[in-house]
């Protein structure tokens, strides 16, 4: 009951990206009822067809994890404290929030699905979507729920690992270990080729990779603004981002696995392979992903903005030019981009000519 009291009175911007998370549940959640029906129809590589829509469900979980973090019931005032409203609990309540919206997000795709299959009332756009979604085939009731529970379960699931009590790991910490699996994701797509699982599973472990390396990315582009005798902006720039690494690098990161993915798509179009995995729907799926990614990067940089608040109320106080501040901000932003676009180009490019060999 806290969780949901805690979600109604929340400011109008907090509510509009838990219903970012709603709807990026509900695509997700469609696309998932989407490979059912065609299992149905087609059993032949359905196992494949759902291995690729959990690729959007990934994506949805990251963006229900950031705006979880951002999230100000996640950091009550200092009096609920004392109601017993601690660390655990807090996590227990972001938990809750995350599930509620994801769960409406897969009611709403449940609606729409038996809607255009004409389960519910009549068939919109002349049977186009019954067609489409195989309506002549009887739907598992038991699958779809299932199906429909993955995005909220693993959400909340992951918010509650990403939230709980930890000391902080170093920005640094999962560099080698992205740089090597994005090596590993490179290799595997170049034995692979084009089809079947080995692709799959080659850009899985590129974008995994590139999460990874997203916090020592960032990190290490704080360092290279503020190298060579900086003045106060690039040491206030730099210093940002350093201490928001571990905060920007992952959706960072996951912003260049898709960026990479758009770049190969021409390759393998002018190759005569063009990859369509879940059939009329892959384009929807792909911009799904890319959307949460950028949604992802933009939430994650509010949670940056909102965690130097305080800095920037002191160095107010200490009569700081506004310029500066912006200044600073633009470094940031610059960095981030000389930094990702190069990475997104190389990774695209290796990917093309695996795939293209």
């Amino acid at each position: 009951m806290l969780a949901l009291r805690l979600a109604r009175g929340s400011r109008p911007l907090v509510q509009l990206r838990r219903l970012l998370v709603a709807a990026a549940s509900a695509g997700t959640g469609f696309l998932l009822l989407y490979v059912l029906a065609g299992a149905l129809d087609r059993p032949a590589g359905s196992f494949l067809r759902l291995l690729w829509a959990l690729v959007p469900l990934a994506a949805t979980v990251q963006l229900a994890v950031a705006v979880a973090r951002t999230d100000p019931a996640t950091r009550p005032p200092e009096g609920l404290d004392a109601a017993g409203l601690g660390p655990v609990r807090r996590v227990l309540v972001a938990a809750i929030s995350t599930a509620v919206s994801c769960a409406l997000g897969s009611a709403l795709a449940l609606a729409a699905f038996l809607h255009l299959r004409g389960d519910l009332a009549g068939l919109p756009f002349d049977g186009a979507g019954a067609r489409l979604l195989h309506a002549d085939r009887p739907l598992p009731v038991a699958a779809a729920l299932t199906l429909l529970a993955l995005v909220p379960l693993a959400a909340s699931a992951a918010t509650a690992l990403c939230l709980r009590p930890h000391a902080p790991l170093a920005p640094q910490t999962g560099l080698p270990w992205g740089i090597t699996l994005t090596a590993c994701g490179l290799a595997t797509q170049a034995f692979a080729g084009r089809g079947g699982a080995g692709m799959l599973v080659g850009w899985s472990l590129t974008a995994v990779g590139l999460v990874l390396a997203g916090p020592g990315l960032a990190y290490a582009c704080g360092t290279l603004v503020q190298a060579v005798r900086p003045g106060a902006p690039r040491l206030l720039a730099g210093r940002g981002l350093q201490e928001q690494a571990s905060r920007l690098g992952p959706a960072l990161g996951m912003l260049c696995a898709v960026g990479a993915g758009a770049l190969t798509a021409p390759a393998l179009r002018d190759g005569g392979g063009l990859l369509v995995p879940l059939g009329p729907l892959t384009g929807p799926a792909a911009a799904l992903v890319a959307l949460c990614a950028t949604a992802s990067l933009l939430t994650s940089s509010v949670e940056a903005r909102q965690s130097r608040a305080p800095g920037r109320e002191a160095l107010r106080d200490l009569g700081a030019p506004a310029k500066v501040l912006r200044t600073a901000a633009s470094l940031r932003a610059t960095a981030l981009i000389a930094v990702c676009v190069p990475l997104s180009w190389g990774v695209a490019q290796l990917t093309s000519m695996a795939l293209t060999r």
